[in-house]
């Protein structure tokens, strides 16, 4: 687990990013800031999607390892947390796709409008992946896996 940051209105803003050790996206979350309570709430949204996880590498940060901390507290099951000052390579390297994309854009304009593009942008990135379970989706293009997602016909 890692966080980037995305300048929205001038403002840097926050994505944190969570990537499993063959480099699947495990899940994404946009904030204002970078603390504890929206730490806990990324941990609490992946742990959500994807199960809970036996290690959790993180970066020194002191607001990710209270807030994995307060997780560890109110389960049963324990979690190793590894915290390493650059994480490991896995993650910042699936930081550079998605800031090649959005450093042309040079900034958004809203919160909303940023959280939308982004969640398409690591749609995008999942599908490029091999992430997307559809049937079908080996014999398709990557621009018609996303058109089928979205329940549209791709335009000519």
């Amino acid at each position: 687990m890692d966080e980037t940051y995305i300048k929205v209105k001038g403002a840097w803003k926050y994505l944190y990013r969570a990537v499993d050790k063959e480099g699947k996206t495990v899940d994404f979350l946009l904030t204002a800031r970078r603390d504890k309570s929206a730490a806990l709430r990324f941990f609490e949204k992946a742990m959500k999607a994807s199960g809970v996880r036996e290690k959790v590498t993180i970066d020194k940060s002191g607001a990710n390892k209270a807030a994995i901390d307060g997780i560890k507290a109110g389960r049963e099951t324990s979690i190793v947390v590894r915290q390493v000052k650059y994480p490991n390579n896995i993650v910042e390297q699936d930081h550079r796709a998605i800031k090649r994309v959005t450093r042309p854009m040079l900034n958004f304009k809203s919160f909303r409008s940023a959280k939308s593009v982004l969640a398409g942008i690591e749609l995008m990135h999942m599908i490029r992946k091999g992430q997307l379970m559809m049937e079908g989706c080996n014999a398709r293009s990557f621009a018609d896996q996303f058109y089928a997602l979205a329940g549209k016909i791709r335009p000519v």
